[in-house]
């Protein structure tokens, strides 16, 4: 393509004002000048202020997250060399997946904001030449009492289920909570994981003097111009105003363009893709060039466009959905433009690439912006900052907490009847059943009941278990051992689902970095994370950093969400969490306590708001974890099922729900019955056992001990037994009738 030469000086310079209205500090704009040799014009910084907004350079996280571990014997590639991680899961396949936000958008518009958060993660697995096969989710909402939760409630949830079930990808697992402190800011975290041969994957990169650029899939239009920014500050009543920030989805467009993208790999023509997510075509041609150590020339007014008469800054931040930017090896657009008219979808080169590493853009072959592709991306120009951090004052309070000030119940059934209708713990059936769970037939089989989500992987023996998890209370009232905890329930889930824990993806969700307090949750968290990774050999492959998940009534929880992977090696491994005969015995793995720290039994229904994290030892979790895969392996446990929110009471609860099979059980009189019950602390659950099996069973958990304190208790606590809840002794009801409370209550909530 032949170009006229202009020079961006032409255009009215900008100021540090400027700058600053655009999110950009003085030392930013400073350093941008000294970047180019010149005062930036506006189109230029508008460009810096999306690439270097938190959203897009994680300028204030990324000196810790490098603390991470981020190397493993089945990573295929290390976290952020592209937009997903990629884990060797054998039989020469490989996973990709990865965890994002979409919290900002969704707090405005909720449908839009949720439904795009999908499409967004979908295309970050299918752009790595992945077909995704699975979704998951994690969701954080205010008081389910307040009219505002509801309205956000129904209006993400439809959205999410809405475009999933359209792609055409089974939603398989999440979580759902609800805290007062999200009210203003929920939190949407979305998760897709795809499959893919080695050897067979596409790097976001470009390279090769002449190569042409081309913009497949939607027409650019003025929605979400300047949403990474807008996920850069803090929600407000005036966030409103910012709707045009929030991305509008077409989920059928992009099924057409996950078909055109797959179909074009095996033709050979691709040098490199990458989807147009946050800050569009700005961040695909400077991630893809400044990977390739290339540079590229882009002529906007080539681009199809939605709208008229759009000026360059509005087509380089506009984060319209459902588009890729490709690169072809010259003299292979033939094929390619095939391929996407068939599937009636744009395919337009915009420009090419080049040897001098610097982008040009240019609109009616005027020369709009000229920027070194290096410096607007995470790694290379963008700042990187050391941010002051301090003990959190409310810390103060959590100390003076004394279980000694808490009587234990006397009543412990009106506690538990109580506890089973608490919207963290009730039944998120009126969500799940919006997901379509079995679309494209990648589920397992049945739908079993685990803790963690069972997909298998066509074409091959092997099987993906798949959780995200993370309890923010844990995390607030402990920031390092709340990260810990984070890890290892999820490790725990998939271990108890019958797998092996490979690796993990995170979204942290956080308040303002600029809060000292909040940013000292966000450090200390980080460090939990990455002594439990070690711990648990999972290192990470990549994820997202959300800031300012803050209102004027303050920040959201510290919510580190992990999304973990793991691999079974066949179906027959798994293990599901509902009883299965009456007459097998149940036991408690783990070790008791007299601990209700920061539980649903202490915090909802006791109204203690400030107390320590429940009890939770690496070592401890790790041997739990290992006795419960060599009893999955040696075929001597029925079902497991982790002891999470609730207790051990909600843990049997939701065996015998899940199979219509009741249980007698005794209490500990060694422990306080509350605690014993509706505790919380951590490496613990719950299996059954034939009772054939019941002398081998405690002869491997003997041979187990290595004399250590850590070393795995056991405890048999009762028999599968009837339809009824027997608890020392007393008939607390039917399973069908608790189920009934437990299916009912956030529904009725949303009557």
């Amino acid at each position: 393509m032949q170009t006229s030469v202009e020079t961006p000086d032409k255009f009215s310079q900008t100021t540090v004002e400027t700058a600053e209205q655009l999110g950009l500090t003085a030392d930013e704009f400073e350093r941008i000048k000294n970047i180019l040799g010149r005062t930036p014009n506006f189109t230029e910084l508008s460009m810096y202020s999306v690439m270097w907004s938190e959203h897009c350079s994680y300028k204030n996280s990324i000196v810790w997250l490098k603390t991470l571990p981020r190397e493993g014997e089945r990573l295929l590639v290390k976290a952020g060399e592209e937009n997903a991680g990629l884990v060797d899961i054998g039989d020469g396949y490989a996973c990709v997946f990865k965890i994002e936000s979409h919290n900002h958008p969704s707090a405005i518009e909720p449908f839009q904001g949720a439904a795009t958060g999908v499409g967004g993660i979908h295309r970050d697995i299918f752009t790595m030449g992945a077909r995704p096969i699975a979704a998951l989710n994690s969701l954080r909402f205010g008081n389910l009492n307040d009219k505002k939760t509801q309205h956000l409630l129904k209006g993400i949830v439809h959205g999410i289920g809405h475009y999933g079930n359209c792609f055409g990808v089974p939603t398989v697992a999440g979580e759902t909570y609800f805290e007062d402190c999200y009210n203003t800011n929920p939190l949407v975290n979305a998760m897709s994981v795809g499959v893919v041969k080695v050897g067979q994957t596409v790097s976001a990169t470009s390279y090769g003097a002449g190569n042409p650029v081309f913009i497949v899939g939607s027409a650019t239009g003025k929605d979400g111009i300047g949403g990474a920014s807008f996920a850069s500050a803090n929600i407000t009543e005036d966030s409103v105003e910012d709707l045009p920030s929030v991305q509008v989805g077409d989920p059928f467009q992009e099924k057409k363009l996950l078909e055109a993208c797959l179909e074009i790999i095996p033709t050979g023509a691709l040098v490199g893709m990458q989807d147009m997510g946050a800050a569009g075509i700005t961040c695909s041609t400077a991630e893809m060039s400044a990977k390739g150590e290339h540079g590229m020339i882009i002529h906007l007014d080539k681009v199809p466009t939605r709208q008229q008469n759009m000026k360059a800054w509005e087509m380089l931040l506009s984060e319209s959905q459902e588009r890729m930017l490709i690169v072809l090896h010259k003299g292979q657009e033939a094929k390619v433009l095939e391929i996407f008219e068939k599937w009636d979808l744009h395919c337009v080169q915009i420009g090419e690439v080049t040897t001098d590493k610097s982008l040009k853009f240019y609109m009616n072959d005027v020369l709009e912006a000229d920027v070194p592709a290096e410096s607007l991306v995470l790694g290379g120009g963008a700042p990187q900052y050391h941010r002051a951090y301090t003990e959190p004052v409310y810390f103060e309070k959590i100390k003076a907490f004394n279980i000694q000030n808490i009587p234990d119940t006397l009543h412990a059934q009106f506690a538990a009847e109580r506890l089973v209708k608490l919207p963290n713990i009730a039944s998120k059936r009126w969500i799940y059943t919006q997901y379509d769970s079995m679309v494209g037939a990648a589920n397992a089989s049945t739908n079993a009941p685990s803790d963690a989500a069972i997909v298998t992987v066509k074409g091959t023996k092997k099987v993906l278990a798949l959780t995200t998890d993370c309890n923010s209370r844990f995390v607030y009232a402990d920031p390092h051992i709340g990260g810990q905890i984070a890890v290892a329930e999820a490790a725990r889930n998939i271990v108890c689902s019958g797998g092996e824990p490979v690796a993990i993806t995170n979204c942290l969700n956080f308040g303002n970095p600029y809060d000292p307090e909040v940013y000292y949750q966000f450090v200390h968290a980080i460090k939990g994370m990455g002594e439990a990774c070690r711990k648990f050999n999972t290192p990470v492959t990549g994820g997202n950093v959300s800031f300012y998940n803050q209102s004027p009534e303050g920040a959201v929880y510290p919510t580190p969400t992990i999304g973990m992977l793991g691999i079974l090696d066949s179906i027959e491994d798994r293990l599901t969490l509902n009883f299965k005969e009456a007459g097998h015995l149940v036991y408690l793995l783990g070790r008791s306590r007299n601990d209700i720290n920061s539980s649903e039994y202490l915090h909802k229904l006791i109204g203690i708001e400030f107390s320590p994290v429940p009890h939770f030892n690496l070592e401890e979790e790790a041997q739990l974890q290992t006795a419960i895969s060599k009893l999955n392996k040696a075929g001597l446990i029925q079902s497991a099922h982790d002891v999470s929110e609730g207790g051990l009471f909600i843990t049997l609860l939701e065996s015998a729900m899940s199979s219509g099979l009741g249980f007698d059980v005794h209490t500990n009189a060694n422990f306080r019955k509350d605690a014993y019950l509706f505790g919380e602390s951590q490496s613990r659950a719950v299996v059954t056992v034939r009772p054939e099996d019941k002398e081998k069973f405690e002869a491997l958990l003997h041979g187990l001990v290595d004399a250590t304190e850590y070393s795995v208790r056991y405890e048999k606590i009762g028999t599968v037994k009837g339809e009824h809840v027997v608890v020392d002794g007393d008939d607390w009801g039917k399973v069908s009738q608790w189920k009934q409370q437990y299916d009912a209550a956030i529904e009725a909530n949303l009557a």
